[in-house]
């Protein structure tokens, strides 16, 4: 449904592409202007590949991306701009597409194991503040030792520092918990 597929795009074999996507062009120009999508590769809802790009075997292409560069082969991209966030080139990733492979494959070209870049970004700068903390205390010790009155009485307490994730439907005993450190 309302998938645009241009003139000169090519597809491969066992190919999946969701509702809404674009194998689109970037000029009028004769001659190839449109994607080039290799075998098995899966385009998410939305996405839009642009240009007369080479999406290679195996590429997942996440919901709403918008992709404008070629595409090593089994690597996942997300965003606009499209960025690859991770490659399957390790032997555990290997394994585990060997598993899916005989399952089925992955829906809308999303994987269970990508990235949050939001929690990623969250995650290190709570891992940054836990090692200020420890310094602080090493260094309000050492300044104690020197006769130094240091009150830390009004800095907030991190505690777990984690994230509530609740619905309307539940209430905080059924919240779901996600740790970020």
């Amino acid at each position: 449904m309302g998938v645009v597929i241009g003139e000169t795009a090519e597809i491969g074999d066992d190919c999946t592409l969701y509702h809404g996507v674009t194998l689109g062009g970037t000029s009028w120009k004769a001659g190839k202007r449109h994607p080039t999508l290799q075998n098995n590769v899966v385009v998410g809802a939305g996405a839009k590949v642009l240009g007369p790009i080479v999406l290679a075997e195996g590429v997942r292409i996440g919901s709403n991306a918008v992709v404008t560069k070629d595409v090593e082969q089994d690597s996942t991209v997300v965003g606009v701009p499209g960025r690859v966030i991770h490659h399957h080139h390790d032997e555990t990733q290997i394994k585990r597409n060997e598993i899916a492979h005989k399952l089925g494959f992955d829906a809308y070209g999303a994987t269970s194991d990508a990235p949050d870049p939001v929690a990623t970004a969250i995650n290190k700068m709570l891992d940054h503040i836990h090692a200020m903390d420890e310094k602080m205390e090493t260094m309000c010790g050492a300044l104690k030792q020197f006769g130094a009155e240091i009150d830390v009485s009004n800095l907030p307490d991190l505690g777990s520092c984690s994230l509530s994730t609740n619905t309307p439907d539940t209430d905080d005993d059924d919240a779901e918990k996600i740790e970020t450190n």
